[in-house]
């Protein structure tokens, strides 16, 4: 189908059963590798916000069309039923000269992104930072979501206002592409996964004792610049590896951090 060059802040979409091969240069860092098991992605409906917002389909590319005539070792790996089997192959899987159809790989660079916010009092929903979504067959609950939280201005009337505190419906996947991650800043470089109906927080910087008002946090815009992040929301439940259960960088401690919010309900006080 041809081939990608993709750059760091760039993504790329591989659909089901298309074969391919990844080359990286010398010196590359890893990334990041979501499998969807639903529906095809695709950019969500704009609603409200009009014909053009968040990712626009004219920033999505595919790539010219290509092959290799090679013969040689190759091995052939494949995905089936949770497994992976390989097999020698005499001969290039990617020799396939002619296609048809729109069923192609593409990527986007998530600079392109058109952020929305408020420009009046509280927090939207996240999903202004919807880039892609995979629907199911229940509205409103997706397979998969990817989000990002790329450079934005905060801005809101008199303060910015986090939502209520709160469960999620879905399970979340965090993670960090560039700069520091503004609501936890001394953990810019970790990964983080909360199980859907567990996660009873407010969706806000990390709160610290000195705070005497947890909607005080930004008393005028703020520009969160020098930060790419991203997030995997899925109905289903996220399962750890061995690995990420039992490696030292694991964070035992993360509910520590809101230990120190203080309760300022006050009945009499309007």
């Amino acid at each position: 189908m041809g081939r990608l060059e993709v750059a760091p802040f760039e993504i790329v979409v591989i659909p089901r059963g298309v074969r391919f091969a990844v080359s990286l240069p010398d010196g590359a860092a890893r990334g990041y590798i979501c499998e969807n098991f639903g529906a095809l992605l695709r950019l969500p409906d704009l609603g409200p916000i009009g014909s053009n917002g968040l990712a626009n389909p004219r920033d999505f590319l595919t790539p010219h069309a290509a092959y290799e005539d090679r013969e040689g070792d190759f091995e052939l790996v494949a995905k089936m039923n949770g497994n992976l089997w390989r097999a020698d192959i005499g001969h290039s899987p990617l020799d396939v000269v002619a296609w048809h159809g729109n069923y192609a790989p593409y990527k986007y660079d998530l600079r392109r992104f058109n952020t929305i916010g408020s420009i009046s009092f509280d927090h939207p929903d996240l999903s202004i930072f919807l880039v892609l979504q995979s629907q199911s067959d229940t509205p409103g609950v997706d397979t998969i979501d990817f989000v990002i939280f790329p450079p934005r201005w905060l801005a809101a009337e008199d303060t910015f206002r986090p939502p209520w505190f709160h469960r999620n419906v879905a399970s979340e996947f965090m993670g960090l592409v560039h700069g520091v991650y503004d609501a936890k800043a001394e953990r810019a470089s970790c990964l983080a996964a909360r199980a859907c109906t567990t996660a009873c927080r407010a969706m806000a910087p990390t709160p610290r004792p000195s705070r005497k008002r947890p909607t005080a946090i930004r008393p005028k815009p703020n520009k969160v610049g020098d930060t790419m992040a991203f997030m995997f929301e899925t109905r289903t439940l996220i399962k750890p590896t061995r690995f990420a259960l039992e490696t030292a960088q694991l964070q035992a401690h993360y509910y520590e951090c809101w230990q120190g919010l203080k309760k300022h309900f006050n009945p009499e006080q309007r």
